[in-house]
This record gives C-alpha cells, structure tokens and sequence, in this order.
C-alpha cells in the first residue's frame, strides 16, 4: 500500500473520531435531569442488577438491653 493511501486512510478515521468526541462532549455538557422513561436498554441492564429489598414502615424499635 502507498504511504500517501495510508496518510489520506488515517486522516480520515481521525476526522471521524474528532466527530464522535465532539458529539459525546456536546451531550455530556447538556446533559441535566433526564425526565420520562428510560431507554429500553437500561432497563434490561437493571434487571440484571440484584434488587435490594424495601423495608416499608415505621423502624422497629431496639429492646433495651439492660432488662
């Protein structure tokens, strides 16, 4: 392969990465709280996650232990 073909190939993948940064960095920047419901990906991520069980209601109270 020609090293000007090299050259011209990866200036162009550069190009095409410079495009992805600056688009992650345009949505990190703008990036507030999310409102409505979330993608479906991430809800097949959370179920994958292990559920921490809710305790619901009043906290017992603890038995005194001098009696």
């Amino acid at each position: 392969m020609d090293l000007t073909a090299i050259v011209k190939e990866l200036m162009e993948e550069r190009d095409i990465i410079d495009a992805a940064i600056s688009s992650l960095e345009r949505i990190a920047q703008h990036r507030g709280k999310r409102r409505g419901r979330p993608p479906a990906w991430m809800s097949i991520i959370a179920e994958d996650e292990p559920k921490k069980s809710k305790k619901r209601g009043r906290p017992r109270k603890v038995a005194q232990a001098g009696k």
